[in-house]
């Protein structure tokens, strides 16, 4: 074969070399692929897409160890559900004295506690204040305890809330006054147990550490 064949050989051998280079870098994509993504995302878990916004947290070994005494008087006991129930009852308590709503406060509370909200209501509307509560997102409920003494049962719950409150006053010039906090209360729900009735009543509120 002549030199000059020779040369076209190796310089071909040569371009197919590089060639072939090329396409392993640039033929090849480069970084993460949204398809990439999609596979390497993972799922929703059960107990992440099955635990609505609000829901109650699971209850750790100690908290289920310190409601054991009145599990055992009481079998049918649910903590979860029980915490489900008090979160609303939070919302509903919190609305209803905002507004001055007494009959919807009166067989939430015991006779104590409504005398106390009874005068902070009466004192509002003294000033010809009215007042509107918002929950800016679902309380937090989380269980701190949960006991039986004798015929009555007596659980203890933190609460942990954002809310707008809008107090209006009988000046009708003046305008609202808005005020976002956050609010971290401890509430004392009790019954008797055995009675016809198996609601919790509210029997004291007091602050608690955010």
């Amino acid at each position: 074969m002549p030199p000059v064949q020779i040369q076209i050989v190796i310089f071909a051998v040569i371009a197919a070399v590089v060639l072939f280079q090329l396409y392993n870098v640039l033929g090849k994509k480069v970084g993460r692929q949204p398809e990439e993504d999609a596979r390497a995302k993972p799922g929703p878990t059960a107990a992440a897409s099955d635990q609505p916004a609000g829901r109650p947290n699971v209850l750790d070994a100690v908290t289920l160890a310190s409601i054991a005494g009145l599990k055992a008087r009481d079998p049918a006991f649910d903590p979860v559900r029980f915490l489900e129930g008090a979160r609303q009852a939070h919302e509903t308590i919190v609305r209803a004295y905002a507004g001055g709503d007494r009959e919807t406060l009166k067989p939430l509370l015991t006779p104590t506690v409504m005398d106390s909200f009874e005068a902070g209501i009466a004192a509002r509307e003294t000033r010809g204040e009215t007042e509107v509560v918002e929950f800016l997102q679902p309380a937090r409920a989380d269980l701190e305890e949960a006991s039986a003494e004798e015929n009555r049962a007596t659980a203890k719950v933190r609460f942990l809330a954002e809310l707008r409150n809008t107090v209006t006053t009988a000046d009708a010039a003046a305008e609202p006054q808005i005020e976002e906090r956050r609010v971290a209360e401890l509430w004392t729900f009790e019954r008797t147990l055995g009675a016809s009735d198996p609601n919790w009543v509210l029997a004291r509120t007091e602050p608690a550490s955010a």
